[in-house]
């Protein structure tokens, strides 16, 4: 090649080069991406509790696409926890009342109530033989929601809902109160021998009846009134909303099944691939068995490690940031982690407290979490009351410096900053007026 044709070669190249930028320049997500371009930053309805939707700006302002400083174009991650912070109510316990009205769970396996949950007491297994025992086959339906099944509906759900027998026997025992709950874990394990689909709809169903009942109704499971309303909360309609037009990762992770949460989630426009819940092992046939998926060091089907508290950190960590093996159960570096987190249970505290930005805690009077949101010791918790009927104020305070902490084995013990110094009992302070 001559002297000549190579230069005209290079700027042939430059030319190229300098449309294709140009291109690029004037796409949409371009655009979006580069200061002084078309990009509209969302703002968030109000409806927020103080300065906590201009806090909830302030995030949307720095870390979405429009934000010309951002370092990584990676999206940010956002995580919720589900039931009682999106939703008013919890949707496991919607979707367990809808099971047992329909006589949905089955008779364990050799009528052995101790296969569906390795947590289950002797006394446990002896009440739901006795209730339950004669009313079907192994494998067949139970008729809860009959007059005859009555007895057998309100023993599940003593032993869902109490973790008692209807004699007052506790039901369970055993379990690492930081990795797991197994009357949490249960009701996923009560779905055997139903498929995913089959489970999601059911859930489907359970949540038509429990959005179109009014606030506050009841419905009767065997020979007890139980709550029959769920609602979602408009505000953090908004927020997830809002989060992912400005370009936000938006996950859900929940301790309530996997399906049951990707049903009502579609209603706040997050895809199934974005819910992380209690998840069960299945048979060849796609069928739940009584086993859950591990996590961490945890093997499937040993039923320690579903989403909740530590457990949600792990999850977290394998399925969003692709984090294996025992790390996932480790907090991360700052850049494999959610920028923020809503949570308003106990059972959020770990993937709160994981998150770098902003941590949203919806007040329910929980003890470790309003010790450390109220503590507020990096700045970076804000505290909203409960959207619909707001829990008043707390007449004493939360136990932090005694009691507030549960430890692995049930302990309790008092609540500790990252640096082992204690948390003082905090006050009551965000609240819905009288």
């Amino acid at each position: 090649m001559t002297p000549r044709s190579t230069a005209r070669r290079l700027q042939a190249v430059g030319a190229a080069a300098a449309i294709t930028a140009a291109l690029v320049a004037t796409a949409p997500a371009a655009q979006a991406a580069r200061p002084g371009g078309h990009c509209v930053t969302p703002k968030l309805a109000a409806g927020w509790y103080g300065d906590n939707q201009a806090r909830l700006q302030q995030l949307i302002d720095q870390y979405g696409r429009c934000a010309p400083y951002r370092a990584s174009r990676e999206k940010p991650v956002a995580v919720f926890d589900w039931d009682n912070t999106v939703v008013k109510n919890d949707v496991g316990d919607a979707t367990m009342f809808w099971l047992l009205r329909g006589g949905k769970i089955r008779q364990p396996a050799a009528g052995d109530w101790a296969t569906t949950s390795r947590f289950l007491t002797p006394a446990a297994t002896a009440a739901l033989a006795d209730a339950c025992g004669a009313l079907a086959r192994p494998g067949a339906p139970l008729p809860t929601g009959t007059p005859e099944g009555a007895g057998c509906a309100d023993e599940i759900n003593a032993v869902y809902g109490s973790a008692a027998t209807r004699g007052g026997a506790a039901a369970f025992a055993g379990w690492d109160r930081r990795t797991t709950e197994p009357g949490y874990a249960w009701l996923p394990q009560l779905m055997q021998g139903w498929t995913a689909r089959e489970v999601r709809g059911f859930a489907a169903a359970a949540r038509a009846e429990n959005l179109a009942a009014p606030v506050g109704a009841t419905q009767q499971v065997g020979s007890a009134k139980v709550t029959g309303w769920v609602r979602y909360y408009d505000q953090q309609r908004d927020l997830v909303k809002s989060l992912q037009k400005a370009g936000f990762d938006v996950w859900i992770s929940s301790a309530s099944p996997q399906p049951v949460v990707e049903v009502w989630a579609e209603g706040v426009g997050i895809d199934a691939g974005h819910v992380i819940g209690i998840r069960n092992v299945t048979s060849r046939g796609g069928k739940f068995t009584p086993h859950l998926e591990g996590c961490g060091s945890v093997r499937d089907g040993a039923d320690t490690m579903i989403t909740y508290v530590d457990g949600k950190r792990c999850w977290i960590n394998k399925e969003i940031f692709g984090v294996r093996g025992a790390a996932a159960e480790k907090v991360q570096p700052a850049a494999r982690r959610q920028v923020f987190a809503a949570g308003d249970s106990d059972t959020d505290i770990s993937f709160l407290r994981d998150a770098t930005a902003l941590r949203l805690v919806v007040n329910r009077n929980k003890n470790e979490l309003m010790c450390r949101a109220y503590d507020n010791s990096d700045g970076k918790w804000i505290v909203n009351p409960m959207f619909i009927e707001p829990k008043k104020r707390k007449a004493t305070p939360y136990p932090c410096a005694t009691s507030g902490y549960v430890d692995h084995d049930g302990t309790p013990g008092p609540v500790r900053r990252g640096d082992t110094s204690v948390i003082p009992d905090q006050t009551d302070t965000v609240y819905a007026a009288s």
